[in-house]
């Protein structure tokens, strides 16, 4: 069966809020964050506003702050959302900065019986993108849905309108096309919009970086195949672009998750890139963390169906298990 694909605008809201009405079913929506504080008031507002007052179909609006030390929290908090530190989570195991690592942590810090899960810098993001990405969810009986859109590059010298997504194409796609095959179907398999139960969320491990997006893709196609996937085109999205050095860094993330699951480990931890100051060229050791969390179903740290409340004022039983489940 081929991957199912959509438009955001395809699903209108009053359906999505009967459909979630009559089946019972709980919205968290998690922004993961980390000196995000120029769009990340922006994009919680627009979200607060029109999914959350106008009508209830979001039950949650979570930001999860990774070591920010900008006004990210506060101005996440002043637009509508409930803030939560990654060190707050789980705190009897030391947090690591990566966006892998929020989203693991998110599974303990929210409710919700689907989540979604919004990238904290996009300059463009709307509900629709929520909207979109809970449709197959709660109209089509899908499992997964992952978000594409048009990704132009903005540089000094201009727009290139489709020049984004450079790890995607150099890296990810090629290797998913050569082993994972369904998966070449994925228009932006690395995006970071997608959305999914949270009983099968809680079935899979995470790693804590970049890795996260291309092992969720593949741990899924396992576990549920592509008959239970999705895509939905969300229209644009414009959102700063990194170097090509730490492209790099972020390539070998992406590119050592996927061969752990090919059963090859990696043997190295640091990734040597050359830059040139002046008139030498230095030799740069970059380290490529490729920690991954277990999944959430096997630690036992918080009551089933703890609230927020309870993560940041109440106390946690032993996280049995968690430290020999993750892979350094």
């Amino acid at each position: 069966m081929p991957l199912a694909s959509f438009r955001a605008g395809d699903f209108a809201v009053p359906d999505l809020l009967a459909r979630k009405l009559a089946t019972g079913t709980t919205v968290s929506v998690v922004l993961p964050a980390r000196d995000e504080e120029a769009t990340v008031g922006g994009i919680v507002r627009a979200l607060r506003t029109d999914l959350m007052d106008r009508v209830p179909l979001v039950d949650e609006l979570v930001v999860i702050d990774s070591f920010s030390t900008d006004g990210t929290a506060r101005r996440a908090a002043e637009a509508g959302a409930t803030v939560v530190p990654c060190s707050r989570v789980l705190p009897q195991l030391p947090a690591v900065p990566g966006k892998g690592e929020a989203l693991w942590r998110s599974l303990f810090a929210t409710t919700g019986d689907l989540l979604v899960f919004l990238d904290a810098d996009l300059a463009d993001a709307g509900p629709h993108f929520v909207t979109g990405l809970l449709g197959p969810l709660l109209m089509a009986g899908r499992a997964f849905s992952k978000g594409y859109y048009r990704r132009p590059l903005i540089t000094e010298h201009g727009v290139s309108p489709d020049g984004g997504g450079r790890v995607t194409e150099l890296v990810a796609r090629p290797l998913l096309n050569l082993y994972w095959p369904p998966l070449s179907a994925f228009a932006q398999p690395l995006a970071g919009e997608y959305a999914a139960r949270r009983d099968l969320l809680r079935q899979l491990p995470f790693p804590t970086g970049y890795g996260v997006e291309i092992a969720l893709l593949i741990d899924l196609l396992d576990r549920v195949g592509i008959a239970a996937m999705a895509q939905v085109d969300l229209g644009r999205r414009t959102h700063r672009h990194q170097s090509t050095a730490a492209l790099g860094a972020m390539a070998a993330e992406v590119l050592g998750t996927a061969l752990r699951r090919l059963d090859l480990e990696p043997a190295g931890r640091t990734l040597r890139q050359f830059r040139r100051h002046g008139g030498a060229v230095l030799d740069h050791a970059t380290p490529v963390p490729l920690v991954e969390r277990p999944p959430a179903a096997t630690v036992a740290a918080w009551p089933a169906g703890g609230s927020i409340g309870g993560l940041v004022g109440g106390s946690a039983g032993p996280a049995a298990g968690l430290l020999d489940g993750d892979r350094s």
